[in-house]
This record gives structure tokens, sequence and C-alpha cells, in this order.
């Protein structure tokens, strides 16, 4: 008979998402990740001026507001007609590149590290599973000296970004047609000094980490969480000034890897679909620019906040892993099928920080202080936008209609959402829920094999109150928040 585990919710990643698994045999044969909140910031949006977008939605999340920034901004460029000049582009690029910098440093050191490494019997290292800790001694210990000084770094990448975003979270410089902070020759340089310990820091620190943890834990990590095999990337980063429609020149190419071809993106075959999603039945199989965003608590059959977004009928895998595999970066395609695993996610996310950290110095040469950071621009009456982005998480986009100068409809479709999907209207599994489908689980009282999957994808459910009720569970069920 099938025993019924509960993770509710899942810590340690940024958000609440509980996961719900069916074990027999030792192996799990059904899941569901939902999304336990909704906040509905398609509606707040609704009705406003088009050029607040940029702000609002970085309150989507702490952790990511330049994502969401960044993709509205370019969402409004498409809807507005305008061009940011070349400091522009290059500001917001290395705004950008700052953010993916703490976030994979964030992700492996204080989200996923301490499900490999042991550290004291005090806080932050405790709770935790027990159990399956096989670093050897000194690896574990170097290691744990690694997670504290990762808070410094951390902290440094954001004050790298605050030198031409002003602060960090919720950056305030962000406008359509570029950005309104000015390019001086002291910001260059104290952006360069920065770079250089942090880039130090992920070379010869981050990487070797992640390799030491891959060496001990790869006869397992390597084969578990596979998921769907469907990789799908926007493409992100704009290293040029001229039109790029094919997404082709940008640091992350777009494109998408589908049933074991390799193929170009068409972002008209993107839909969102929601039969167990708790939106109405009406709002199904949209092209997200169409979309509508109409809740329905209670919804039978349903089971999440999250819509079940589609490529051309099929879940994808979005993230480091997939755009370093569209991309086709030799080291991870190297990993063959290894590559769609746990530890191959940490992985393609350690060698893509490393990518990012080294391009960020050649920007830096293309700025020239003095130069506008960004265009001017008229709001148009009616119009409509569309901004593709990379964030660290995976593929993001933001759909824009306007009305009498105001937004019409606004629709943001997020990396987890992506691949922490519930079931289609077909009953295809999400990624995340086809990743823990098959995974063995040694112990249901200690499912670290579940969590460590869960957290290989840095799922972010935006932040909230989270109300969790444990009285009257079956006797069947096991109920954890770890």
């Amino acid at each position: 008979m099938a025993q019924k585990v509960i993770i509710d919710p899942v810590t340690r990643i940024e958000g609440h998402l509980k996961v719900e698994v069916e074990i027999e045999n030792g192996k799990v044969i059904d899941a569901k990740t939902s999304g336990t909140l909704f906040r509905g910031f398609e509606l707040i949006l609704k009705g406003r001026d088009p050029r607040d977008a940029c702000h609002i939605v970085q309150r989507i999340c702490g952790v990511c507001p330049v994502s969401h920034g960044t993709a509205s901004m370019l969402c409004l460029d498409d809807a507005f007609g305008v061009t940011p000049p070349p400091n522009g582009r290059i500001v917001r690029n290395l705004i950008q590149g700052a953010n993916y910098l703490q976030s994979h440093i964030l992700h492996f050191y204080h989200l996923a590290a301490l499900d490999y490494v042991k550290g004291p019997d005090t806080a932050p290292f405790i709770p935790r599973y027990e159990g399956d800790y096989r670093l050897p001694k000194e690896i574990n210990d170097k290691a744990v000296e690694h997670y504290i000084h990762a808070l410094t770094m951390r902290k440094k990448a954001q004050e790298m970004l605050s030198i031409f975003g002003a602060k960090m979270p919720h950056v305030t410089v962000f406008t359509a047609g570029g950005v309104t902070e000015g390019v001086t020759a002291e910001k260059i340089n104290q952006f360069r000094e920065y770079l250089r310990e942090i880039t130090a820091f992920v070379d010869h620190v981050y990487i070797p980490d992640v390799l030491a943890v891959a060496e001990v834990y790869g006869d397992d990590g390597f084969s578990i969480g596979t998921g769907c095999k469907n990789m799908l990337a926007y493409g992100g980063i704009r290293l040029t000034d001229e039109a790029d429609p094919d997404g082709q020149k940008q640091l992350f190419k777009r494109g998408c890897y589908i049933n074991g071809n390799f193929e170009t993106m068409d972002k008209n075959k993107i839909t969102e679909q929601s039969k167990y999603s708790w939106f109405e039945d009406s709002t199904t199989d949209k092209y997200p620019g169409e979309g509508a965003t109409v809740p329905a608590p209670g919804k039978s059959g349903a089971y999440s906040w999250l819509k079940a977004p589609r490529y051309d009928g099929v879940p994808c895998e979005v993230g480091p892993l997939a755009r370093q595999w569209v991309n086709k970066q030799k080291d991870v395609l190297g990993l063959g099928d290894k590559a769609f695993s746990v530890l191959g996610r940490h992985f393609a996310r350690a060698i893509e920080t490393s990518q990012v950290a080294h391009a960020m110095f050649e920007w830096l040469g293309h700025l020239v202080p003095g130069q506008p950071t960004f265009a001017p621009f008229d709001i148009p009456k009616e119009g409509s936008g569309v901004g593709l982005h990379e964030a660290p998480r995976g593929a993001l986009g933001h759909w824009i209609t306007v009305k009498n100068y105001r937004i019409d409809n606004y629709q943001a479709v997020v990396p987890t959402t992506w691949n922490g999907a519930p079931r289609d209207d077909q009953g295809q599994l999400g990624p995340m829920e086809q990743a823990l489908v098959g995974s063995p689980v040694k112990d249901p009282d200690n499912p670290f094999e579940l969590v460590r999957i869960v957290r290989a994808f840095d799922p972010c459910i935006a932040c909230a109150v989270h109300v969790l009720d444990v009285k009257g569970v079956a006797k069947d069920v096991k109920r954890f928040i770890i």
C-alpha cells in the first residue's frame, strides 16, 4: 500500500511550497507540488501608469526584484518602441550580472549546501536531517567556513549591484529606455574592484566546493531528479544595440531542447493551463499576452496557485541547466544524461556563475563615462509589449497591454511557474513533479532525497505569511516542515 508523505512548507527556498508524494516499495510513484500562496500582482497592476510597472513588479519577490524589473523594462521598451543607448543597455547588464552572482552564491551555500554539509549543532545549521552526510571531515569543515565566507561575498555582490542600481532590493534606477543612473570612471573602478574579489571566490571556492560534493555524492546525485528532459531558455543579457528578434545576440541565447532535439524557440507556442490550478477554467490554454488572472479558490480537483505553463503542449524545465544545455556548454553537454539530475543542476549553476563574472569585465570596458544611459519615450495611448528575460532561476516573461495610457492587462510567467507547475489539462505532471517520481526514499521519516531534488531547482514562491494546519492528519500521512 502506498504511503503518503507531505512536506509543507519546504524550507530553505524562497516562499511557500508544499510537496506531496506517494511512496511504494521505497520509491515515489506520484507527486504533487503546490504553490500555496495567492497575491495577484497582475490585478494590482491593472489601471496603473505603465511606467510604474518596472517598480511595482519588483515587489513580487525580495530575492528576484532585479529579474522582474528587467523583464518589465524589456516589456515597456517593446510597448513604447524605445531602445536604450549603449550605456543604458550595459548598465542594465551589469546590474543583472551582479544579481546572478549573489543569487547563485546564495542558492548553493545558504539554501542547498546544508543538504550535504554538516554544520555545528547551532543555528542556522539546525534543525536538519541526519544520517546522510558523507563529506570527509576536512572537506566538510572547509565547506562550513565557506558557508560563512559566502555571506560576505553575497553582501559584496549586493553592494556592487548598488553602485549602478542605487539600492538592493528593489532597484530604483530602472526605467523604460534604459536606466536613470549616470556612468563615471569612479563607479567603473569601484565596480571592477568588487568584481575581482567575487570572481576569485567563484573560481577558487564555489566551483571547487561543488566539484567536491559531486565527487562524494555522485553515485546517486547524478541519477536522481531527472525530470522531463525538455529544456527552455528565453535568452537573456543583450550584447548588442542591434535588433535581435531571434534572441541570438545575447550572453544566453534563446532556444529549446524538446523530446531530444535542439530547436529554435517561438514565443507564440507558450500557453498556460489551469485545470489543476485555483483559477477559473476560462483562463486555461491561453497565450500569456491574452491571459487573465481570475482566482477560483476551492476549485474542485485543483491543488496549486501556480498555473501550468507549456511550450507547444509539453512541460519544460527552465534555469541554469536549461540555459547551459540549450547553449551547448561543453562541460554540461559532456555529462550526457547525467546532466539531468540534482548534481547536474548544481554543476550547471556553478559553471554559469563563472561565465557571468568573467563576461562582466568586458562589459565594464565598453562603458563610456558621461554618455546617456536612457532614451526619451512617449507612452502610447494603446499598445502591447513582451519582455522575455533569463532570471537566475530561469525563463521569465512579462506581457503588457496598454489602453488609454493605462495598464489594461499585465501577465507574468515566472521560472518557478514553469518548474513547479501542477498537472496540465492533459494530466501531464510538471517538471519538478516528474523529477520527484521514481526517486528512492530510504526512510519516509527522513525523506532527504525529496528536498535535495526540490532545492536543486532553486524554487522561488513569493514571500508572504503562510498558515499551516497540522490538525486532523490521517494516520498514514507523514507531514514535515523541513
